[in-house]
């Protein structure tokens, strides 16, 4: 029988499930998820748990990225790598990074826009973050490191006459999209758990009860009622399922292929409801959970939805056992790795009484038993040597190995620096521009305003030279702000004056015109008339 420890990490959560196949058959014997502050001590408490000590281990690539390039079907196998890798080269040298810096791998998919084309999908990784995870399980038998998009399939039910997309909620959002049981496209979006679990954790200061917050929330459609006020965490959740949903509406109007189904699974599908409120925003497409394939005719004790919570364990321990794409493996095993797998013996245990004491042995006339035995004894001797002297040699060149790692990772390293620091520097002369360009939008508009106001009094007194009566004199015109502008008169005669204000409200010469109370000096009367130019 076989079986298989999964592991999906993230930032602070662990979700694992130890899966057995035997035949044909799988099953989960053991599952969880966990919070934790240091990742190697919750590892151990896993592998204790679980009783994995020799058992394989399978865990999600992290922070992994995708490109796509269109590649001549025609071509064979070696000339298809050599492109593949001459266009991620490519792809390096154009944005400067070192090609050594990174690990890739990469499947082929039917390019579905043009068939004398196949799609090669390359997955890459920065090395030392590679590295960093294969410490973390050292000690262990980490034998696989897949990226979680390209695995979630493995525990799909997948039909080859319908379309699929499967959305997977976890820390960020994974999009898989899969035409004719072929995965086709990834799209990784930010919103996730991460979000809401933050949310929530600042309100209760504490992950795993945001967790179960998450669990117990129920989300309403538009056709039921709305207790938002008695679920205040639906604030936190709400915005970043819109945000899915939102992504996912422009996938399906952007592919020229129809699709059937969309499968829900990750952390925020544990909210209830949730298939509902994306069935409400995608109502031609058939929304519903992930559930692993091998569990849906299954009867067991345990709520399904509970297994569906660690989906990304399970698919992950599933690909492990075969099922799924297999050459998306991070995990590389070496050399040495091999040949002490090889060169493993098994010593005689006292435990189980194969004791063999040479002393008594060699007392009188050796039989026929003993000659064995002895002949048994120097081959166990010489098979030791041999071990030893090829464990030194290996051991002198993982030293050596080793040695080359640390180099490369302070290349690495150097490298990330001198990036970090163009990228700073491009940022600081991206701010200067910035001034720059708003500075000479500044004086433009003071131009312009210059210019547009400078003919202002003389069109405006060309236009009063029509309308003014001959008893009212113009004291002043002053353009004050902008448009605005003040109007002194004088006149011997209220009537002539309350004329004049009239027709520049009528001609609409001036909008909004005000005027003050006439001031009576003499026989002459002044006002002031405020108003703005059309």
């Amino acid at each position: 029988m076989q079986n298989c420890l999964g592991i999906y990490i993230e930032s602070n959560i662990i979700k694992y499930a130890k899966v057995s196949r035997e035949k044909n058959d799988l099953k989960v014997e053991a599952f969880g998820i966990r919070f934790f502050e240091n990742l190697e001590e919750e590892i151990r408490k896993i592998i204790e748990e679980t009783y994995c000590y020799s058992t394989p281990i399978s865990i999600n690539l992290e922070n992994e990225k995708y490109l796509y390039f269109d590649i001549f079907a025609l071509l064979s196998k070696k000339d298809i790598e050599k492109t593949v890798a001459t266009e991620f080269e490519s792809f390096c040298n154009e944005r400067q990074y070192n090609t050594n810096a990174f690990e890739s791998r990469y499947v082929l998919t039917p390019n579905i826009d043009d068939k004398e084309k196949v799609k090669a999908i390359d997955i890459y990784v920065n090395k030392i973050q590679l590295n960093r995870q294969i410490e973390a399980l050292n000690g262990y038998k980490l034998n696989r490191i897949t990226p979680m998009p390209m695995t979630i399939g493995a525990i799909a039910n997948l039909n080859k006459t319908e379309n699929q997309i499967i959305v997977n909620m976890e820390e960020e959002t994974t999009i898989t999209t899969i035409i004719n049981q072929q995965i086709t496209e990834i799209e990784v979006i930010e919103a996730g758990s991460r979000e809401v679990l933050d949310g929530i954790n600042k309100m209760e200061n504490s992950y795993a009860k945001a967790y179960e917050i998450c669990k117990n929330t129920t989300i309403y459609t538009a056709d039921m009622e709305d207790i938002s006020e008695e679920q205040p965490y639906l604030q936190y959740i709400v915005p970043t399922l819109y945000k899915i949903t939102s992504k996912l509406q422009e996938i399906l109007n952007g592919n020229s292929k129809k699709f059937q189904t969309i499968y829900l699974t990750g952390t925020l599908a544990s909210v209830n409801n949730i298939d509902l409120y994306f069935q409400e925003f995608l109502p031609n497409v058939d929304c519903k959970l992930l559930k692993p394939k091998f569990l849906e005719d299954a009867t067991t004790k345990i709520n399904v939805k509970e297994y569906m919570e660690v989906n990304s364990a399970i698919a992950l321990a599933v690909n492990e056992l075969g099922e799924g794409i297999q050459e998306l493996n991070f995990r590389k095993i070496s050399t040495s790795e091999k040949i002490s797998k090889a060169l493993k013996i098994e010593l005689p245990n006292k435990k189980n009484g194969n004791k063999i004491n040479l002393k008594e042995s060699f007392v009188g006339k050796l039989d026929t038993t003993e000659k064995w035995l002895i002949r048994g004894s120097v081959a166990i001797v010489i098979w030791i040597v041999i071990f030893c002297i090829c464990s030194k040699l290996l051991s002198n060149q993982m030293l050596k190995q080793q040695e080359e790692i640390a180099e490369k990772q302070k290349t690495e390293e150097l490298q990330i620096t001198k990036i970090q620091s163009n990228a700073t520097a491009i940022n600081s002369k991206t701010t200067k521009y910035q001034s720059l360009i708003a500075d000479l939008e500044e004086i433009d508009k003071k131009t312009n305003d210059i210019a547009s106001s400078r003919n202002l009094i003389p069109n405006l007194l060309s236009q009063l030279m029509f309308v003014i009566p001959e008893k009212v004199q113009l004291v002043s015109i002053e353009n004050t702000t902008g448009k605005m502008i003040s109007v002194k008169a004088q006149s011997t005669d209220y009537d002539q004056l309350g004329y004049f204000i009239a027709t520049l409200k009528t001609n609409k010469i001036l909008l909004n015109v005000i005027s003050s109370s006439g001031v009576k000096d003499s026989s002459t009367i002044s006002v002031t008339i405020e108003g703005e130019l059309p």
